[in-house]
Order: structure tokens, then C-alpha cells, then sequence
């Protein structure tokens, strides 16, 4: 959903400065190739033909290095080399190449810097892992739009000794930000990182008293278990969101439906619930 409100906003601001252009222009004047490019690049983005218009804007790039569309131009390059695969690092290094520039547009910073972000996760997960320096940096951004972002794409790493730097980000949020919803995101990237560091959180006595939810994933073939999740009943909820989407459709395979069984294990304190596939064995309880 996020994905597809971020690209509706985009087209929605390409159509914006379509409209713009036309409506500034007498019926005399000649509109300048550089710009006629950019106008060409943005009509072919809307209909989503990436290479096309990446064309287009190397086109404009390489004609036109003082053309005042040069950054707009850059960053609708990396827009369009994102979307292609295999392009990530080029679309990062554009990206990064717009950002240092000193006439880029201010409405377009914020889009280029989280989009900065999304790819060099995505090229670390690929196997290029210095690019995890550039997400821990982040972290102290002077943007806490940035700050935030950075934390959440860190709880998804599965090095938790580089995850744990993004834990003080999110604490922050959580003692500070409004916004509920943003507060439940966080509190859910921290279980995914550090399941621990709910111990300190004190229950509402009139939803759980101390009784916990515990839910331990044990791989095949391992003692310890690669999951330990030991939360307030209170935040239940938050608990089996932080599960990861393979570990709740083995569940649903087994017949579980996890509403249905949070609220069996709430009724009862001796209730073990042990969900077994392939080797694997996910135990869940309240206590």
C-alpha cells in the first residue's frame, strides 16, 4: 500500500509539472530541447516504460550538463533505473549523485534520500554488506523522517549485531512520537530485533497483569531456538506481527487460526500449543 502511494504522488506531481509547463508558455514560444527531453522522460515514466525514458534523461545528461533540468533530470534517472533489475547500484549511485548536488529540488530531497536507503538495503541483502555502513549511518541523520526510515529497514537484517544499533532510533520513537501507528511500527521492528528489551515494559493490570505471551521458534536440527519472543499479554498482538510471514502460513497450514488460538491460550495458563513442519517446531504459551 505505502508503494503504491508513494508512486500515485509521483505521477500525480508529474502531471503537476506537465500542467505547469504547458500553461506557462505563449503560443510563440519554442520550448528548449533540454527541457522537451525532460517533458519526453516524464510522459514515458507515467506510462511506466523505464528504459525509454532512462534514454531520454542520459540523452539530457550528456547534451546538457548546465541545463537547469540537470537535477531534476538526475533524479528521474534513478527513479527509472530502480524500476529496471539488475540496475540497483546505478540507481543508488544517481540517486547519491543527486543528493550532492546544491540546485536539487527541496521537493524532491526526501523521496531521493529514502529511495537511496531502500537500495542499498537491497544491495546489501544481496551480498554487498558495506553498503550496512550507509543504513547505521543514517541513523543520525538530522532528519528524523530519515532517522525512523533507517531504523525500520535495519530491523530486517538478519545480522542482529548491526540490527541492534537502530534499537536507541526506535526506543526514541516510542518514548516520543504521537502517532500511534508509527509508535506499533516500531515496537514492532524492536521485537523483530531485540524481543528482550520488552522486559522492561510494565503491564496494564486491568489487560494481562504480568502474564506473558512466549514463543520460541526452534529450527531443524537446533536446541536453541532461532526465535524467543517473551512479551506482555498486553501487546499479544504485536507479538505474532513480528512473526515472520513463513512462520504464520506454517501455522495456518496446521489448521491454527492465530486469533482463535491467542484467545484459547489466554483462557488457560497451562495451555502448550506445538505447531511441527519439516523439522522445524514452533512452540507457543501464556504463562
Amino acid at each position: 500500500m505505502k508503494n503504491r502511494n508513494k508512486t500515485l504522488i509521483l505521477l500525480a506531481g508529474l502531471l503537476l509539472l506537465l500542467a505547469a509547463g504547458l500553461s506557462a508558455r505563449t503560443s510563440g514560444e519554442k520550448i528548449k530541447p533540454d527541457e522537451q527531453l525532460l517533458q519526453e522522460a516524464k510522459i514515458l515514466i507515467f506510462d511506466k516504460k523505464w528504459e525509454q525514458a532512462e534514454q531520454k534523461l542520459s540523452e539530457l545528461l550528456s547534451r546538457y550538463p548546465q541545463s537547469p533540468f540537470y537535477a531534476q533530470a538526475l533524479f528521474y534517472k534513478g527513479k527509472c533505473l530502480s524500476e529496471q533489475k539488475g540496475k540497483e547500484f546505478q540507481a543508488w549511485q544517481t540517486f547519491e549523485e543527486f543528493l550532492k548536488r546544491q540546485d536539487m529540488p527541496e521537493g524532491l530531497v526526501e523521496e531521493a534520500r529514502i529511495a537511496s536507503l531502500d537500495l542499498a538495503f537491497a544491495l546489501y541483502k544481496s551480498g554487498q554488506t558495506s553498503f550496512a555502513q550507509i543504513l547505521t549511518d543514517s541513523l543520525n541523520d538530522p532528519s528524523r523522517v530519515i532517522r525512523y526510515y533507517a531504523a525500520f529497514k535495519l530491523s530486517y537484517l538478519d545480522d542482529k549485531k548491526i540490527a541492534r544499533k537502530a534499537v536507541p532510533v526506535l526506543k526514541k520513537l516510542m518514548a516520543e512520537e504521537k502517532d500511534q501507528e508509527l509508535v506499533d511500527r516500531a515496537k514492532i521492528a524492536l521485537l523483530r530485533i531485540s524481543p528482550e528489551s520488552f522486559q522492561e515494559i510494565k503491564d496494564d493490570p486491568v489487560s494481562g497483569g504480568h502474564r506473558l505471551i512466549k514463543i520460541r521458534i526452534y529450527e531443524k536440527g537446533k536446541k536453541a531456538p532461532s526465535v524467543s519472543i517473551n512479551l506482555p499479554l498486553a501487546l499479544a498482538d504485536l507479538a505474532l506481527q513480528a512473526m515472520s510471514e513463513e512462520d504464520k502460513n506454517r501455522i495456518k497450514q496446521q489448521g491454527y487460526d492465530l486469533d482463535r488460538l491467542l484467545s484459547d491460550l489466554a483462557k488457560s495458563r497451562e495451555k502448550l500449543v506445538r505447531i511441527e513442519g519439516d523439522g522445524d517446531l514452533i512452540e507457543i504459551w501464556i504463562e
